[in-house]
């Protein structure tokens, strides 16, 4: 028997509440279907299970907080395929009880409950996943071929019931597609789903949509409007300064992501004693005017470059697959931006570079880093620099 775990939704996330549970004891679920919706400080997330079998306990109920690593849920490893053999040695009919069971027996907690947004009947569908499972696409496809199937009839009626309003009813009978935070939210602002046109996939309603739906009133006074135009001008540059900032951080979002998918990372902790390297810069120092001085971070970048020169099989590239060294060792240097953000410049040759020079570089670097004028070259930034 296996534990479904809370897992670790961040570098910072010690601990999450479970705010609804998706899958109930006897559920079959498999690698990679979402079983919980954990709420942590930044937002609601789904959580999927990294077993596979039926589910025989959920250990924390909703709304409670809980550490990470603690356990959530017990899940059998024993199938629910395995479950099958007993069932033939009862009757005669059985047979064709076997093969009508794993159809629902596969169909996970997820695809239900979408297939239940959707108003569509599990038992009706065929399976095209492994082992007969029930997938996205089966529920989607049978949902658009129903959505396409009830269009005819509800353009026919119309001339018979003009009168009466039938375009209303279809309203009615849909399903809201909404995420749980979307529908927590729509709770707290008093908001009915129903009635709120989604912008989001599939006509899903999204946290804005809500939100658009409670701000829409002040939007008949246009009054203001006289007023704040004569300003538009002077605060047109701020805007955009502003946009320029916001895709700054979001290229810069999206690189770090990216590299935190595609780059191993390995994390390492270690004590040094830095009073010898201090007491020898200080002293460097003492005889030299201040624009000319060492910073602790230069003697860090070049003790580290000396190591990684020692261990070339930290400094090289991944190309088609395999391991690259590379014989030039540049160190990448995180520099926070002042109007927000972070950007890793890399100094270049920092094993052979003279300390004096390294720090004049690194100096340098950085003044060019806040004032976003890098230079043009690739091998300067960790980043491309025409994603940013």
């Amino acid at each position: 028997m296996g534990e479904f775990r809370m897992p670790a939704l961040g570098a910072d996330t010690e601990q999450g509440s479970v705010v609804e549970w998706l899958v109930k004891p006897g559920d079959c679920v498999h690698r990679g279907d979402m079983v919980a919706v954990v709420d942590t400080e930044k937002a609601d997330i789904d959580v999927e299970s990294f077993e596979e079998g039926v589910v025989a306990e959920l250990l924390v109920e909703v709304g409670t907080t809980v550490p990470v690593g603690a356990p959530l849920a017990r899940i059998t490893q024993t199938p629910a395929a395995e479950v099958e053999p007993t069932v033939p040695t009862t009757s005669a009919p059985a047979p064709a009880l076997a093969r009508a069971v794993p159809v629902p027996g596969f169909v996970s907690p997820p695809m239900r409950q979408l297939a239940h947004r959707l108003g569509i009947d599990t038992d009706a569908l065929h399976g095209t996943g492994k082992h007969g499972a029930l997938t996205r696409a089966d529920v989607e496809q049978a949902a658009a071929a129903l959505s396409t199937a009830e269009q005819p009839p509800a353009r026919h009626r119309p001339p018979a019931e003009q009168p009466s309003a039938p375009a209303v009813t279809p309203l009615t009978v849909r399903r809201v597609r909404s995420s749980p935070l979307v529908r927590r939210v729509a709770k707290s602002l008093g908001v009915d789903l129903a009635v709120v046109p989604g912008t989001g996939a599939g006509g899903a309603v999204t946290e804005a949509d809500v939100r658009n739906v409670t701000t829409a009133p002040p939007v008949a006074e246009p009054a203001a409007a006289p007023v704040i135009a004569p300003t538009a001008g002077p605060t047109a540059a701020p805007t955009d300064a502003a946009e320029r900032a916001a895709g700054l951080l979001r290229a810069i979002g999206s690189l770090m992501a990216r590299s935190k998918k595609t780059i191993p990372h390995y994390y390492l902790s270690t004590t040094l004693d830095l009073r010898a390297a201090l007491a020898w810069m200080e002293q460097y120092n003492s005889a030299r005017p201040i624009a000319e001085r060492l910073v602790p971070a230069a003697l860090l970048l070049k003790a580290s470059g000396l190591a990684v020169r020692d261990v070339p099989e930290v400094n090289g590239f991944f190309t088609e697959g395999s391991f690259q060294p590379s014989a030039a060792v540049h160190l990448s240097v995180a520099v926070a931006l002042r109007r927000g953000g972070l950007v890793a410049p890399a100094p270049h040759d920092a094993d052979t570079l003279p300390l004096e020079v390294l720090m004049k570089q690194l100096r340098d670097l950085v003044s060019r880093a806040r004032g976003g004028r890098f230079l043009a070259r690739i091998d300067e930034l960790l980043q491309n620099p025409e994603e940013l």
